[in-house]
């Protein structure tokens, strides 16, 4: 099975409340989402962040939006009005998160870049 960051299979946007941040991670299919619910754990996921998740980490699944809400708990350095990090608002831990290497099957992937192809083919007739 091939070996791909995330970010072939989903999309995602984190924000930040306090110390805080969250992420959505939206995938591209149904069979996609079903897929990561098995990789997307609290235990990946903080691995993955090495160190600068000092909290506990929360996946709540929305299976209505095919989506993954994932709470980083003591992720920000304390938060935007007292962290030295560069991105005090989480804004970036989206990018981060989508940067994780997970091994899918063919078919998913084959799945996931004809979604993506589908998004390139309207962009264009909007042009």
């Amino acid at each position: 099975m091939p070996k791909v960051f995330l970010k072939e299979l989903a999309f995602a946007r984190s924000g930040d409340k306090g110390d805080v941040s969250n992420i959505g991670v939206m995938a591209k299919s149904g069979s996609i989402y079903e897929f990561l619910l098995g990789v997307i754990t609290p235990e990946r996921v903080k691995k993955h962040f090495k160190g600068m998740v000092k909290g506990d980490v929360e996946i709540y699944p929305m299976p209505n939006i095919e989506s993954i809400e994932v709470v980083l708990r003591r992720a920000l350095g304390g938060g935007a009005t007292s962290t030295l990090r560069f991105d005090q608002t989480g804004k970036s831990m989206c990018t981060a998160l989508l940067r994780m290497e997970v091994e899918v099957s063919e078919d998913l992937l084959r799945e996931a870049r004809e979604v993506d192809k589908k998004i390139e083919q309207k962009c264009g007739e909007r042009k």
